[in-house]
């Protein structure tokens, strides 16, 4: 992969890793309000939704060379739109539903960036090695997210054991994308997986946060109707998925997923920053160590290893 493109690629995950690290907060204000599984059903629908328009002028402006036209084009395209989905559906799930126990946001970005650990290891079972460089900046990078997500002592409750099971979810997704990625156009599988998962998930939500019954529906529906719902709802629908995850498939094609994993858990550094900035939160020194290590893990894990090796060859 040429330098230039890679570098584009790494800074659209660095952007994907901003909107999320945001999106945190609406996650949180948002799954109270309206309950978690619904919450990430409509805001995929919304994503999915949000996406068919761009997918419009794309083709007008900017035709993918990647737009299916055989059968077994569309095929490939709706296999990853599904398994993308499925896999997004798990892992938002077990989030949601950690948060809404009453997991922590520190605790919760923390547990949720696991997957950069899980990354690596998942990949050497599908033969994707890692550099040195590599594996020692993951390990890098979980210091900096204790040191950033964890303020007390650190111990396990119900809540953090279904984001250890969401961080499992959201790894197996990064490799999913590394597979399907370079086969496919990446706005029309981002488009499947949302509606594959806002589909699936209108399952729990009807027997969960509406309690399958008319007036639990009726009483849900008043509670949506308020607009600090919607605005968790539009922010998490459009930009956090509509935008960002679309933005993780098109950033991770040609890149390794352990690089792409780290670079994406930046989310909990500019979580912490935009709290900084936008609620004028202080920032201790914990927490700026924090974010040290973790930028010069992503640093190490962008350094070039074995090109001396591979050119004597």
């Amino acid at each position: 992969m040429r330098n230039s493109k890679k570098l584009t690629h790494s800074l659209l995950l660095i952007l994907t890793a901003l909107i999320w690290g945001v999106a945190f907060v609406a996650q949180s204000t948002g799954g109270d309000a309206v309950g978690p599984y619904a919450f990430n059903s409509i805001r995929s629908l919304i994503g999915g939704l949000a996406l068919l328009p761009v997918i419009a002028l794309l083709d007008r402006i900017a035709p993918s060379g990647k737009k299916p036209h055989t059968p077994a084009q569309k095929k490939q395209l709706f296999l990853g739109g599904l398994c993308c989905g499925i896999m997004l559906f798990l892992g938002s799930t077990f989030q949601q539903v950690g948060l809404y126990l009453g997991s922590p946001a520190g605790k919760a970005g923390f547990l949720t960036a696991c997957y950069i650990v899980l990354v690596p290891i998942l990949g050497l079972f599908l033969k994707k090695k890692c550099g040195w460089n590599i594996w020692i900046g993951v390990v890098i990078a979980v210091a900096g997210l204790y040191l950033l997500c964890i303020k007390a002592g650190f111990f396990l409750q119900t809540s953090d054991l279904l984001l250890l099971i969401c961080s499992v979810c959201f790894a197996l997704h990064i490799l999913v994308i590394d597979h399907f990625s370079p086969l496919v156009d990446g706005v029309r599988m981002s488009c499947i997986q949302f509606l594959v998962c806002g589909i699936i998930g209108l399952i729990p939500a009807f027997f969960s946060d509406m309690h399958h019954s008319p007036a639990g529906i009726l009483s849900w529906s008043a509670v949506l109707a308020s607009p600090q719902a919607w605005i968790s709802l539009l922010y998490a629908g459009i930009l956090s998925c509509g935008v960002g995850y679309t933005l993780q498939i098109i950033g991770q094609e040609g890149l390794h997923p352990a690089v792409a994993s780290l670079l994406m858990s930046l989310e909990s550094v500019f979580s912490v920053l935009a709290g900084w900035i936008i609620l004028h939160q202080t920032l201790s020194a914990r927490e700026l160590g924090g974010c040290a290590l973790l930028f010069a893990a992503i640093l190490l894990a962008q350094v070039p290893v074995g090109r001396k090796r591979d050119r004597r060859k």
